[in-house]
This record gives C-alpha cells, structure tokens and sequence, in this order.
C-alpha cells in the first residue's frame, strides 16, 4: 500500500549559512511570501518559510555545515539537485533574476511543444528551473 497524500505540494528544505542573499533571492527576487521565521531546535540556527504555491520553501540557516553539495547542477553529482516552479511569466522572471546579479545556467528554451524552460542558480549555486506552459 503506497502512502495517503493530505497535502497537494510538498515541503522543501534548503539548508544554508548564507541566509541574507538566500532570503534576499527566494523573498525579494522570486517573490515567494515570507509565512514567518521560527528558530531551529536546540538554538543552531533558524528557517524561514516561503510559500511557493501550495508548497512550504523551508531555508533552513545555521552558522556551519558539515559539509557542502557538489556544485554543478544535474551533471554535479548524484542526488537531489534542482527543483522546479512553473509559472506564466518565464521571460520576465529570468530576465529578474539575471539583473538581480544571479547565474542564468540554461537560458529560456523549448524542451518540447508549448513547454519551455530556463535554469537560474540560487546564491548558495542550487538549481531553480522554471518551466513555462503554453
């Protein structure tokens, strides 16, 4: 038996020791909604969570972490490394983002009929693919 889903979207941490270009990024570049900051147990550090839809962004930042991911997107290393938001305004979210100061990894492309997307890097250099319909 597989599990009984009671949330339509999930919940995503990122973990991070650069909060102020983190929050700066996913608040005031991207927009998400800032739902409140609560300290991590055991006072190591705090999260912030931003609403992306139905999903909860959980950026999670602590003073050390005892060890960083692999850079480099999809071909960097095994494991989770990108996630992805889709949204009517692609062009005008990537052009944000890159005048904003931030790495267009793949630029706006077609990947099949009437689905296009483009790949921007995050402070910390995680994946954000915005997919566009139609």
């Amino acid at each position: 038996m597989g599990m009984t889903i009671t949330k339509p979207a999930i919940d995503l941490g990122i973990v991070t020791t650069n909060g102020p270009a983190m929050l700066a990024f996913y608040r005031d570049v991207l927009g998400l909604a800032l739902q409140g900051e609560m300290p991590m147990p055991g006072g190591v550090g705090v999260m912030h969570r931003l609403l992306c839809g139905s999903s909860l962004i959980k950026l999670v930042v602590l003073p050390a972490v005892p060890a960083a991911a692999a850079p480099g997107g999809i071909q960097g290393a095994a494991g989770y490394r990108y996630w992805t938001i889709t949204i009517s305004n692609l062009a005008e979210t990537v052009k944000t983002c890159v005048d904003a100061g931030h790495k267009l990894v793949m630029p706006e492309r077609e990947i099949r009929p009437g689905v296009h997307i483009a790949i921007v890097a995050d402070p910390d250099g995680n994946w954000v693919e915005f997919l566009a319909l139609g």
